[in-house]
């Protein structure tokens, strides 16, 4: 990771080099990692941590700077209560100024509260249009009370549009390596059956694909065990 010099008046810089570093980093955890890190030398906080979600899934911890930051997002997931799941839900950030005097969210804020936790910035992380693709949540954190200003909302704001963009390119990428995985994956297991029992390519893929239906498997999953022990699943 490399240090960003915040000194200059602006960090407009500062944020250029990081979307530099998260266009260039190999997958979404190196990208995530960025973004915490960057975020403990840009904001007034001790802590940092982004929760990742898909459509239809539970939400995961994707990066974490302190395991406090663990038990925090932990603790809402579990229980599908707290700022966390209601940024993902409303797309909006939330401030606390301090846990021991939070009313909305007050088992989740007391138990934060105890794990020295006393202000919590969330910010969301959205891409697309009017922002209705909810990618996940950074969170912020302070042992200290009060600890996040506008200027800090601003730069959190800022730091999650860039995160957005790069975690949602990272997931294309990598889900398009994926496809061309299991292209190739395809291919080699129609390899087989076209040599073994002298078939052609659309007898071949028509034989994976009824496999595939049949036990209720992908469709890589059958070409792969194919491959792997040359025979069909029973």
């Amino acid at each position: 990771m490399a240090d960003f010099d915040l000194a200059a008046p602006t960090s407009a810089d500062a944020f250029a080099r990081l979307a530099i570093e998260m266009h260039d980093a190999p997958g979404v955890e190196e990208t995530i990692d960025a973004v915490v890190q960057f975020a403990l030398q840009a904001l007034n906080c001790s802590y940092a941590g982004v929760a990742l979600h898909r459509r239809g899934s539970r939400p995961e911890i994707a990066a974490v700077t302190d395991p406090v930051v663990a038990e925090v997002f932990e603790l809402q997931i579990d229980h599908q209560d707290g700022p966390l799941v209601t940024v993902l839900r409303e797309r909006s950030n939330i401030l606390i100024r301090d846990t021991m005097t939070e009313a909305r969210w007050p088992l989740w804020a007391a138990k934060v509260a105890q794990l020295g936790v006393r202000s919590v910035l969330d910010v969301p992380l959205t891409t697309g249009a009017g922002s209705t693709a909810s990618v996940g949540v950074l969170g912020l954190y302070s042992p200290e009370p009060d600890a996040f200003g506008p200027d800090d909302e601003a730069i959190a704001h800022i730091l999650a549009r860039h995160a957005s963009v790069a975690v949602a390119t990272a997931r294309h990428e990598e889900t398009m390596a994926q496809a061309v995985d299991a292209r190739k994956l395809v291919g080699q297991a129609m390899g087989i059956l076209m040599e073994r029992f002298d078939v052609d390519g659309d007898r071949a893929f028509a034989i994976l694909k009824r496999y595939s239906q049949d036990n209720n498997t992908k469709l890589r999953d059958v070409a792969q065990q194919l491959i792997d022990t040359r025979k069909l699943p029973h």
